[in-house]
């Protein structure tokens, strides 16, 4: 038996007007009862399409200062870009910025919008900003992020085991005083790298020293800045450092050369995403690279996936596998050559 808008007006007890309100994406109901319509529209499968035709990637940000236009975010748009084109999807970038004065009405039409699959850039976003997700009308796959409370499928880096390995690396070319360049904005692709380097040091022994955890603003210019100011009372350095990103690292390098500390003789240094500008960086940077554009790629994959069986996959989370690039950034401590 086909359902209608007057099955959900009869199980929801509103009536056949206010149903086609919130259906059609009229503001003028309230939020419980958009809430109730849709959750019923959901699940007599009112809503289910099984064809996906166009995606939506929603740029979110919580304060703008992680995600930006970086070769990174780039990178993943390109290969959404491309996976649309390959399966014939049109494509849209929405931006949903946290600070802007419509962020509350842009979020209440993606919500309703029933128009596109929709790919959430989570990167910045805490589980709180995404919750309110779990109720679009549309399938939905978050990128970047995962939240094991909310019901949503994600996309993600596998940062924890990457950083682990990096550190290890360093504990391998025998360094033992081994510091943190930080972001000084915490997000969670951050505090899973940071897990990963504790349990490196845990693994070997080797003690964390606090003084050598430096807060860096997430930014070239601002590591850079950062880590001047840093050098500049001329603190007792590591013989290493494994850094939150490339932006660090390489701001952080910059800083390190012009206060006359080497690298890597006098300190060595890896970072984390395998931006362009790491090879042609002095030295070259090592670094754990990430396949942006397969992960973009994936994410269309995925979403058009669950868009085919009818909502019925169960929700999961894939984490994309890195590669360690060994460059000219770290020096090897155990060749007798100090």
């Amino acid at each position: 038996m086909k359902v209608g808008i007057k099955t959900i007006s009869e199980l929801s007890g509103y009536s056949i007007a206010t149903v086609s309100n919130v259906l059609n994406n009229k503001r003028s109901t309230n939020k419980d009862t958009k809430e109730k319509i849709l959750r019923i529209a959901r699940e007599i499968g009112y809503l289910d399409e099984g064809k996906l035709e166009s995606v939506k990637l929603i740029v979110a940000k919580r304060h703008g200062q992680v995600v930006g236009d970086t070769p990174f975010f780039s990178a993943l748009i390109d290969g959404i870009a491309a996976t649309c084109r390959e399966k014939g999807l049109s494509f849209e970038i929405c931006n949903l910025d946290r600070t802007g004065a419509d962020y509350d009405e842009t979020r209440s039409q993606l919500l309703l919008d029933r128009s596109a699959g929709l790919l959430l850039l989570g990167t910045e976003l805490l589980e709180e900003d995404v919750e309110p997700f779990t109720h679009c009308l549309s399938p939905i796959l978050v990128l970047d992020s995962w939240h094991p409370k909310l019901p949503l499928s994600s996309v993600i880096i596998n940062n924890t085991d990457s950083a682990q390995r990096a550190v290890e690396y360093l504990i391998e070319k025998g360094h033992r005083k081994i510091g943190y360049l930080k972001s000084s904005v915490s997000i969670q692709n951050f505090r899973e790298r940071e897990r990963g380097l504790a349990r490196a040091l845990e693994k070997y022994g080797v003690s964390r020293n606090p003084a050598w955890d430096v807060p860096l603003t997430p930014s070239m210019d601002g590591a850079y800045r950062d880590m001047k100011l840093y050098l500049q009372a001329r603190p007792a350095l590591p013989t290493a450092y494994f850094a939150d990103n490339d932006m660090l690292a390489l701001g952080a390098m910059k800083a390190l050369r012009e206060e006359g500390v080497r690298v890597p003789e006098d300190v060595s240094l890896i970072g984390f995403d395998d931006l362009p500008f790491c090879e042609i960086s002095s030295p070259p940077l090592t670094t754990i690279k990430v396949d942006k554009q397969q992960m973009g790629k994936m994410a269309v994959r995925m979403l058009s996936d669950c868009v085919s069986q009818d909502g019925g996959a169960a929700n999961f989370k894939l984490a994309v596998c890195t590669e360690f690039i060994e460059r000219q950034s770290v020096r090897d401590l155990t060749a007798g050559n100090e």
